[in-house]
């Protein structure tokens, strides 16, 4: 990071201040020697500090269970390269022990090293979930290195009796997916939200020769990138200060399946040492020179169309091609609609048995409704409005208004027309970037209003990823600060 200097420009040490103190993140800014200049309040509640008895003093009379090895600022300060995403633990005054996620950048002024600025996040509670997590799964999959023949405990419910359909489309889905179960082969499957890749997936585990192994599936997009790639691989007690001996989500699935959900959120460095696991057949734990070779079969989940992933640069070509070996599209709901009935008819009994109802089922009139319905949250929406229904349902037939409002109103069906003009916008001399910006604004906007707040849904609505969906929608709240 370079600056220029404050005296040159009056204001901008005031500017500089002013953003240090409203952001939510630790600061931390040492000099060349490692002796702190600046220490803002919200550090000082991660550390358990207070700003006054920690500036003008060296980091390592502040924090001594650090080293000058283990110190990331330090480590910048000495390198002079920074650090982009590195993780850190350590123990504060409190005797608490604290791991925090750190981008720390060396300061240059006049091409001279002047000392690092470090942004700290603490991400101490989700990796503390994130261990014990992976400890369940270790204890369920009772995985012994020197037992691989031990029986293990499949988790995977589902079979291809439970996937409902009588389209063309979905016929020739449950054959070929049949067909795949009883090889070895990576499976892909990509589709948007709510169609049931994951009970796809388990259906595959099932009618598989590893059915009774474990059957592991982990959301990638919902554990921290410092944290997913302990998650899969293991550490050891040498990885990091606190670290222990734990098995990765690979070495839990041994001879069963692992199923990971959205891969193009992984990043591209990450996406690398997966493939090359599985290029190898083998594992080594974070911070261990030992190779463990595995026996798991990958099934990958995406909601978006990989190829276009990989156009857009979020999925490696290379990854794709080796995960890919058999690719199965589940089709929305909207381009199976003469499902819905069938569909309607299985959530029904399953859901007499579960609330103790005799409903009969559906009115012609709903009948009709779910046939011109676009279906934008697909089986998943169905199901969750049947259950709705029969929740509230005091005789035996489903009626429209038994049904979720927007659902019997058909307002789903597609996002309503915005009166924006981008030619209007450009005329007043805007870019065509930023007439764009302001299209997709206003249709994010009336997606979360439709969707009342709901994220998931709305991204449902716009056919979006849902991480894609709440990346704008932090990047809109932050333009707004």
């Amino acid at each position: 990071m370079v600056l220029a200097r404050t005296d040159s420009a009056p204001w901008l040490r005031q500017a500089l201040l002013t953003l240090l103190l409203a952001i939510d993140e630790g600061v931390h800014i040492v000099d060349d020697t490692g002796v702190t200049v600046y220490y803002n309040a919200q550090a000082g509640e991660l550390d358990g500090l207070e700003p006054e008895s920690v500036i003008g003093k060296h980091i390592l009379d502040v924090y001594p269970s650090l080293t000058r090895e283990s110190s990331t600022l330090l480590k910048v300060c000495r390198t002079k390269r920074p650090l982009l995403s590195e993780q850190q633990t350590f123990t504060n005054f409190k005797g608490q022990r604290i791991t925090t996620v750190n981008m720390t950048l060396p300061i240059v002024v006049d091409h001279r090293l002047v000392g690092a600025v470090e942004i700290s996040k603490n991400i101490t509670a989700v990796r503390e979930l994130s261990e014990k997590l992976l400890d369940l799964q270790s204890l369920n999959s009772d995985y012994k290195e020197e037992s691989p023949n031990a029986q293990y405990r499949s988790a995977a419910k589902h079979t291809f009796a439970d996937i409902c359909g009588q389209n063309p489309k979905m016929v020739e889905l449950k054959s070929l997916a049949q067909r795949a179960a009883a090889t070895t082969s990576p499976v892909l499957i990509f589709g948007e939200t709510g169609t049931g890749k994951t009970l796809l997936a388990e259906a595959i585990h099932n009618a598989s020769r590893r059915r009774h192994r474990p059957f592991i599936v982990q959301n990638c997009a919902a554990v921290p990138e410092t944290l997913l790639e302990a998650m899969l691989f293991g550490t050891t007690r040498a990885s990091f200060p606190s670290a222990e001996n734990r098995p990765g989500l690979f070495e839990v699935a041994h001879k069963g399946t692992l199923c990971l959900d959205g891969l193009s959120t992984m990043s591209i460095a990450l996406q690398g040492k997966l493939l090359r696991a599985l290029q190898e057949g083998c594992v080594r734990r974070i911070g261990d020179a030992k190779q463990r070779p595995l026996d798991v079969r990958l099934l990958s989940i995406m909601s978006e169309d990989p190829s276009l992933a990989v156009r857009r640069g979020t999925l490696r070509a290379d990854l794709f091609t080796r995960v890919s070996v058999v690719t199965l599209r589940v089709p929305p709901l909207r381009e199976r609609r003469d499902d819905c009935v069938l569909l309607a008819s299985h959530f029904v009994n399953h859901y007499n048995r579960l609330f103790a109802r005799r409903t009969i089922g559906l009115s012609e009139a709903v009948t009709r409704l779910f046939a011109a319905y676009a279906w934008p949250g697909n089986v998943r929406e169905l199901q969750h409005a049947l259950e709705g229904a029969m929740s509230t349902l005091e005789g035996d037939i489903i009626e429209p208004a038994h049904l979720p409002y927007d659902l019997r109103e058909g307002r789903s069906i597609a996002l309503p027309a915005t009166h924006f003009s981008p030619v209007e916008s450009l005329s007043a001399g805007r870019s065509l970037h930023d007439a764009l910006a302001e299209v997709e604004t206003r249709l994010i906007e009336q997606a979360m209003q439709q969707a009342r707040g709901n994220v998931t849904l709305a991204a449902e609505i716009l056919r979006i990823p849902r991480q894609t969906l709440q990346y704008k929608l932090r990047q809109a709240r932050s333009s707004e600060m």
